[in-house]
């Protein structure tokens, strides 16, 4: 996997994301790639090879990652780091909300179940396990609509950026 890791071609282009020539930009966001994603990076060849790739799209005029280890160990020297987080049963009512719409057919049950493994496996694996970065403004979105968790992290962004404008 590390070899393979090394030879493929990631490209940003403003908003999405080519692999190889292709647009993954929709694919990378669905729960199997995710899932994929949280057992590939258990794997340290593996990681250090990506590590190099995402930190290197990190070039002016700045960089908005989201990830399960951005803060903590891709950007710990970010200027801003945010740490979303809900309980996984509101994860899964979102994340089935999201499939439903797509015209999925899918568990509720299932979901719930399969983010608390994907938290736990996170959580609990030897390289870059899921943590709170140090310094990371910690927001539990359960109980807020997107505006409110968008006033949070923009208050948080405005608190360590002041001349920044927005």
């Amino acid at each position: 996997m590390a070899d393979l890791a090394a030879t493929i071609d990631v490209e940003p282009r403003g908003t999405r994301i080519f692999l190889d020539g292709e647009d993954v930009s929709q694919l990378i966001r669905t729960e199997a790639a995710g899932s994929a994603a949280s057992r590939v990076a258990a794997h340290g060849a593996v990681r250090q090879r990506l590590l190099d790739w995402q930190r290197s799209a990190a070039r002016m005029p700045g960089l908005v990652a989201d990830g399960r280890d951005m803060g903590s160990v891709v950007f710990p020297s970010a200027q801003v780091k945010i740490f979303l987080t809900a309980s996984p049963e509101k994860r899964a009512q979102r994340r089935y909300k999201q499939l439903k719409e797509k015209g999925l057919d899918v568990s509720l049950a299932n979901l719930v179940s399969e983010i608390r493994e994907r938290d736990e496996r996170d959580m609990s694996r030897s390289v870059a396990p899921l943590k709170v970065a140090e310094g990371a403004v910690e927001v539990d979105t359960t109980s807020l609509t997107i505006a409110e968790v968008l006033d949070r992290v923009m208050a948080a962004v405005r608190r360590f950026i002041p001349d920044l404008g927005v």
